[in-house]
Order: C-alpha cells, then structure tokens, then sequence
C-alpha cells in the first residue's frame, strides 16, 4: 500500500508538471493563436459563407445559394484568367525549377570564386517583386527597351514584349526565372548533402555523368524536388504581383493587358472584389482556387510515391 501511494504521489506530481508545462506553452503561443482566430480562421469561414451570398460591401449579403458558382463558369473572363494561370503553372514552374537545378549544378562544381557567383545569382530573388517588375518593364519595353536594343544591334528581330498576347506570360516567365535565386539555393544545399561515396562508387563501375545524375543525384534530392514543385504550384496558382505591376502600368489600373493575357485568376478575382465590390463572387472564386490548388498538391503527393525516395528507403 506504502509503494502504491508512493508511486500515485509521483504520477501526479508528474502530471501537475505536464500540465504546468502544457499551459505556459499555450500563453506562449496565445498572442499568435488570437491572430489566427481573428485574422485567419475568421475570414475564411466569413468567405464561404459569403461565397453564398451577393453581397456589394454597401449592402447586407443576400443569400443565393449556387448563383455565384453557377455563373462563374458562364463567365468568358473567369475561364481566360484560368487559362492564363494554367499556363504559367504548367509552362512557367517546369522551366523555373529546371533553369535553377541547372544553375545550382553548376555552382556546385569546385571552381575559383564559387561564392561571388553563388551570390550574384541569389541577388535577383531578394530585390522586392514589385522594384523587379518595373525593372523587367523597363527592359522588355519594345521601343528602348535594353533585350531590345542589345537584339537590335545583333541584326535580330526585336518583339513587342509587352503588347504582343502571345508574348506576355514567356516575358513573366523570364522574370520568374531571373528570381530564381531562392529555389536554387535550396537545391545547392541539396546537392551539397549528397554522399560523395555514392558517386565514387559509381565512378567504379564505370558511370557516365548522366547516369549519375539520373541513377544518384535525381533520387538523392526528389524529396526536395518534391517541396519545390508543390511550393511553386501553390505560388503559381496565386500570381499576382508582376501580372498586376505588368497590366496596370503608371497608371496602377487593372486592365488584364493585351486581349486579357494578363488576366490570371488572382488579379481577377482582386478585380471583382476590390473594383467591382462584388464580393460574394470573389469569394466564391477562392473558394474554387482553394480546391483547385488542393486537389493538384494531392495529385502531386500521389504521384510522387513513385519518383521521390527517402534514407529510410
């Protein structure tokens, strides 16, 4: 009976330390579990049930249950701005993490001055979106513009960049790619955490350097492939700040830019909401946006049982 109380007295002491512990972690953390409550998990569950509703801002919501989901897809601007913004995720996160595990290869190699390189190539990624933009603006303008002019006294054609539709999202592109500097780092880092003995051992048995790029590097890194394709999907579907800096101008006037090439989802649903005030179909066009971006990030997390390898593995 002695070693029983004894032992009851110890698992509640133990306890009362839990739970001591437990509750300063929760007043450590209230500050930003308040925010979240007020700032975050309010608004999104303000949206869906404003997704439901027509509501203008200047007047009480009006309860219209599917209305703003079914005349989503009757809208011809909605289906463009989600075509747009397709094609930069389909075309512009493929050739962006290619560009920067190609340039991240590179630095990797042991040559002299690797850093001052390094840095010159991660500068682009931290100048702010928006200094960037009417940077690129500035280069890709058609009449004295500097891609222009350096193509003009080679002789080449020189394009409209920024008034040709077909040339507007490769001209973001190329911008996407300059700021690249970020998703380069992080495969540098990759890169660098690959097991030298992996490579000699290939080397061995006579590996080319394709073979050891497929057969060791590749698989080494999947996993942080894997974080940079799902970053990049989610950050695609949500472009916003160079189609805005591209499509408005000095004015700062959303215009979706040539024949609405520059109309990508965010901007329009920025436009109905903060233009139109129509707010209940803006919030039915995030509501979308959500699902959309949910069910391709787990596509992606499928699919990639069969390409990504762990340690473990």
């Amino acid at each position: 009976m002695t070693e029983i109380t004894v032992e009851n007295k110890t698992s509640i002491k133990s306890n009362k330390k839990r739970n001591k512990a437990i509750m300063h972690g929760i007043l450590f953390a209230l500050p930003w579990i308040i925010g979240f409550l007020i700032f975050q998990l309010y608004p999104i569950i303000a949206s869906a049930y404003y997704s439901f509703t027509e509501y203008s801002l200047l007047q009480p919501p009006k309860f219209i249950g599917l209305g703003n989901y079914a005349a989503l897809f009757k809208d011809d601007k909605f289906l463009i701005s989600l075509k747009n913004t397709l094609y930069i995720t389909a075309v512009g996160v493929p050739i962006q993490l290619i560009y920067a595990l190609i340039m991240a290869m590179l630095l990797n190699m042991k040559v002299k001055g690797k850093s001052i390189y390094r840095t010159l190539y991660y500068i682009p990624s931290i100048v702010p979106l928006v200094a960037s933009s009417v940077l690129w603006i500035w280069i890709l303008n058609p009449q004295y513009g500097l891609l222009n002019s350096f193509l003009g006294k080679l002789g080449l054609y020189q394009p409209a960049w920024l008034t040709n539709p077909s040339l507007t999202k490769p001209s973001l592109i190329m911008m996407d790619v300059w700021r690249s500097g970020g998703t380069m780092l992080i495969y540098l880092a990759a890169l660098q955490g690959v097991p030298r003995s992996l490579y000699e051992a290939a080397e061995i048995d006579g590996a080319g350097k394709m073979k050891k790029f497929f057969n060791i590097t590749l698989p080494a890194i999947s996993p942080v492939i894997l974080f940079q394709l799902i970053m990049g999907l989610i950050n695609s579907f949500q472009y916003f700040t160079q189609a805005f800096m591209f499509s408005s101008g000095a004015n700062l006037q959303i215009s979706g830019g040539p024949e609405n090439s520059l109309l990508f989802y965010s901007l329009y649903l920025y436009q109905n909401a903060f233009s139109f005030l129509k707010m209940g179909y803006a919030s039915a066009m995030a509501w979308i946006l959500f699902i959309i971006v949910l069910v391709v990030t787990l596509i992606v997390f499928k699919t990639s049982l069969k390409w990504v390898y762990y340690d473990a593995e």
